[in-house]
C-alpha cells in the first residue's frame, strides 16, 4: 500500500512556494540561506513532504517579492495545513488510516469524478445501502458498534455536497451497480430514488454506462479523480483490499483523466441515465411490495 499523500492545503502551499521562488529566480540554496534553513528543508516544503511554520512561510514570501495578497494567502495556507478535520472527532480505530487522506481531499476538492464499477459511491449512498455494503466488508473483523460508526463517518462525508459552495460530483455508474441487489429490494428502491433525486441537483451529474456499451477503457477498476483548485492539485484515489493508493504523478493523472473522458463518451446521457435509474427503481419498489404481501 502506498504511503498516505500530503493534504490538499500542504500540497497547495508547496506548489505556491515553488511558483514564487521560480518567479524570483532563486535557487533552493539561496532561499534557504536567506531564512536560515537548509536547501533540503526548502525542497521538503515545495515537495509537500513536511509542514511549514507560518513565520517561515511569511519570510520566504518577503524574499520572493510576493505581493501582500499572495503573502496573506500563503500564510493562511501554512496555518490551515495543521487544522484537524471533522473526522478527528470520531473515536480511535473507527476510521482506517488509509482513508484519512481521502477524507481530507474530499473536504477540500472542488470536484470529484467517480467511476463506480461495483457500488454506488459513498457520497451518494443511503444509510441502509451503506450499512449493507460496510456490513458485508467488515462483518468478520468488526463489531456491530464499529460498523455503525463507520456508517456514521460515511454519512458525514456527504456534507461536502451541501456545504457552501458544494463540491461538484460527476459519477459514471456501471449498469451492474444498479442491478446488484445490495441489502434488499426495498433498500435498492430507496437507493435508486435517492440517486434520481441527487441527479436533479446542480452539483451532481450522473451517467450510466450500460452493458450494451461493451468493453471500455477503465476495464474493471473503479477510481476517484479528485480535482483541486488547479490541475497540479489533482489526485487519483484507488481502493483495494489492502487499503488505498493515491496517485499524483502527471502521467498517472493524465491517464485517468483520459479514461474518465472516454467513459463519459460511452455512457448514456444524463437524461437517459435518469430514465434508467427511475425505471429500475420502480421495478425494485414493485418487487419489495410483492415480498411484503
Amino acid at each position: 500500500m502506498a504511503a498516505a499523500g500530503p493534504t490538499t492545503r500542504r500540497r497547495q502551499l508547496g506548489t505556491e512556494l515553488h511558483r514564487l521562488r521560480s518567479r524570483a529566480v532563486l535557487t533552493l540554496e539561496a532561499a534557504g540561506d536567506a531564512v536560515g534553513v537548509s536547501r533540503a528543508t526548502i525542497n521538503r516544503f515545495e515537495s509537500k513532504q513536511g509542514g511549514v511554520k507560518w513565520v517561515i512561510a511569511e519570510k520566504l514570501c518577503g524574499i520572493y517579492g510576493a505581493s501582500e495578497a499572495e503573502t496573506r494567502a500563503v500564510v493562511q495556507l501554512a496555518k490551515e495545513a495543521k487544522v484537524q478535520g471533522w473526522w478527528k472527532a470520531f473515536s480511535s480505530g473507527t476510521i482506517p488510516e488509509w482513508i484519512t487522506p481521502l477524507l481530507t481531499l474530499e473536504d477540500e476538492a472542488v470536484e470529484e469524478c467517480h467511476w463506480a464499477s461495483t457500488y454506488v459511491p459513498g457520497l451518494l449512498q443511503t444509510r441502509s445501502y451503506a450499512e449493507a455494503v460496510i456490513g458485508a466488508a467488515e462483518s468478520r473483523t468488526s463489531a456491530p458498534e464499529a460498523i455503525s460508526q463507520m456508517v456514521d463517518v460515511r454519512m458525514k462525508r456527504q456534507d461536502v455536497l451541501t456545504r457552501t459552495p458544494p463540491m461538484h460530483m460527476w459519477v459514471i455508474l456501471d449498469e451492474g451497480v444498479l442491478r446488484r441487489v445490495v441489502g434488499s429490494t426495498r433498500v435498492m428502491a430507496d437507493q435508486l430514488a435517492h440517486l434520481a433525486q441527487a441527479a436533479q441537483t446542480q452539483y451532481v451529474t450522473i451517467q450510466v454506462l450500460p452493458f450494451t456499451s461493451g468493453a471500455h477503457a477503465a476495464e474493471s477498476t473503479g477510481f476517484i479523480l479528485l480535482r483541486g483548485q488547479e490541475p497540479a492539485l489533482d489526485v487519483v484515489h484507488l481502493s483495494n483490499l489492502s487499503g488505498a493508493l493515491y496517485l499524483e504523478k502527471p502521467g498517472e493523472l493524465d491517464r485517468h483523466r483520459t479514461v474518465f473522458d472516454y467513459l463519459r463518451s460511452q455512457a448514456l446521457s444524463t437524461a437517459e441515465s435518469s430514465e434508467m435509474i427511475l425505471h429500475l427503481g420502480e421495478q425494485y419498489a414493485t418487487a419489495a411490495r410483492k415480498e411484503t404481501q
